[in-house]
């Protein structure tokens, strides 16, 4: 919540997320791992084709709600893995959904807010917007003033919200063959399933609202982040304090490679220090979520969706990286089969995992890197291609359900840090926040 008059508004609109709705080239790689996979079919799906199909599938999208919206802000991340030429019929088609539909009546909105803060909620603020600031996939944002004085955002939820989130994820898996038109091999279904899984946490604006209060804590004062105090909340409507930003989409698309290199270090602090600091990991990494302040902060904005992490990333992570840059093929493999990643009567070569995982932690391999769109093509083909060792290795692997959400969200991450084409020392980060991923003495103390 805060600025965000950059998300298109109304219902309809809500499916703005699905600008890059192809993006399974990357995304079906993100969650290849123990699945069969294939390489997107440029030269078998002509343009034509493609705009025919995307036009449909919006068709289809634009008689929805919120569930199209978390579809697309699941997938939109992987943009950068397509070239700008195959994704531009997309966001064409995109285009025409942006106004298609008004926001909530102010009268919808009022009846929401009596029901859920009393018939007298006007007494707790001195002013109020009826004219919505943004529009969410479940609710939508209004301006107002707060009785002391605080400038505030009201995130109120769209009657029947719940009902036809549900409703919308059953009817995007109806038409999976249309994506696999645009995606050879694409398979959403296992998204859509974990998208239903925390439709019930994000309808509980509650829990949001708990979440929020843990990050603000946690980030109090803190000089890199910025987290907005939530002010009051139910159910239904949470209210926050209002936040002044330039959105982060903006930053990709005109920012300066300064500008673009501290957003892009800031968002991975707080995807690292988040489940340290808090006990929570943001889930929710897309560009729409996040604004920069004027000195330098990243503001976050949306916490309906969260992974609890009480004991902060799982333990074998950091030493298992580490050991892997150190070239301790046998060591990682061992670790591996621990945690589930490798079945325990797999007879895998370990030199042969070890070439699988190397090349994607490039980023911290050295003391500066920077992501790049062509990087993530890579790599995305690598694990894509039916004929790349990579993609028979990757057959033979496992993602433990413990890691599915952190393996996604870390995934999301480095797609919105490549369409950033960030550049910095994402090594010094890791080394600080990723507990085991240092060397003991080397570790830096920790900012809190």
């Amino acid at each position: 919540m805060g600025a965000v008059s950059d998300i298109p508004r109304g219902p309809v609109a809500r499916t703005a997320k699905l600008a890059s709705l192809p993006l399974g080239f990357a995304g079906r790689a993100a969650w290849g791992i123990g699945k069969k996979m294939t390489g997107f079919a440029e030269s078998v799906i002509s343009e034509k084709v493609q705009q025919r199909t995307a036009e449909q599938l919006f068709s289809v999208l634009g008689q929805l709600k919120g569930g199209a919206m978390k579809l697309g802000q699941a997938l939109s991340v992987f943009e950068a893995a397509l070239p700008d030429h195959l994704a531009s019929p997309y966001r064409a088609a995109l285009t025409k959904l942006q106004d298609a539909a008004p926001p909530l009546p102010a009268a919808s909105v009022h009846k929401v807010l009596a029901a859920e803060l009393g018939d007298d909620w006007r007494d707790s603020f001195t002013e109020f917007d009826d004219s919505p600031a943004a529009a969410a996939s479940i609710g939508q944002v209004h301006k107002a003033v707060w009785g002391d004085g605080r400038e505030v955002a009201v995130k109120v939820q769209y009657p029947g919200a719940g009902d036809a989130l549900v409703s919308d994820l059953k009817q995007l898996g109806r038409f999976a063959s249309l994506f696999r038109i645009l995606q050879p091999g694409l398979d959403i279904k296992p998204l859509i399933a974990e998208l239903r899984e925390r439709v019930v946490e994000e309808l509980d604006y509650n829990l949001e609202a708990e979440a929020q209060r843990a990050f603000a804590k946690a980030y109090a004062d803190d000089p890199e982040i910025f987290v907005p105090d939530v002010v009051a909340g139910a159910r239904r409507v949470i209210i926050t304090e209002w936040a002044e930003g330039t959105p982060l989409s903006q930053v990709i698309a005109s920012g300066t490679q300064e500008e673009r290199d501290l957003a892009g270090h800031r968002l991975s602090t707080l995807h690292f220090s988040g489940p340290e600091r808090a006990g929570l990991l943001h889930a929710d990494p897309h560009p729409g979520n996040f604004r920069m302040t004027d000195d330098g902060r990243l503001v976050v904005l949306d916490f309906g969706a969260v992974a609890r992490l009480p004991q902060g990333l799982p333990a074998p992570i950091g030493p298992l990286v580490r050991l892997a840059l150190a070239g301790e093929a046998e060591q990682v493999l061992e670790g591996l089969r621990a945690e589930g990643f490798i079945p325990e009567d797999a007879d895998i070569d370990a030199d042969a995992v070890l070439e699988y995982l190397l090349p994607m932690l490039d980023p911290i391999a050295t003391d500066d890197f920077q992501f790049s769109r062509s990087w993530l093509r890579a790599e995305a083909t690598r694990l894509a291609n039916p004929k790349s060792e990579a993609y028979a290795m990757g057959k033979q692997l496992n993602l433990p359900p413990s890691y599915l959400l952190i393996h996604r969200v870390t995934l999301g991450s480095i797609g919105v840090l490549c369409q950033l084409r960030a550049r910095a020392s994402w090594r010094s980060i890791l080394e600080q926040w990723l507990p085991g991923f240092a060397e003991p003495s080397k570790k830096p103390k920790s900012a809190k």
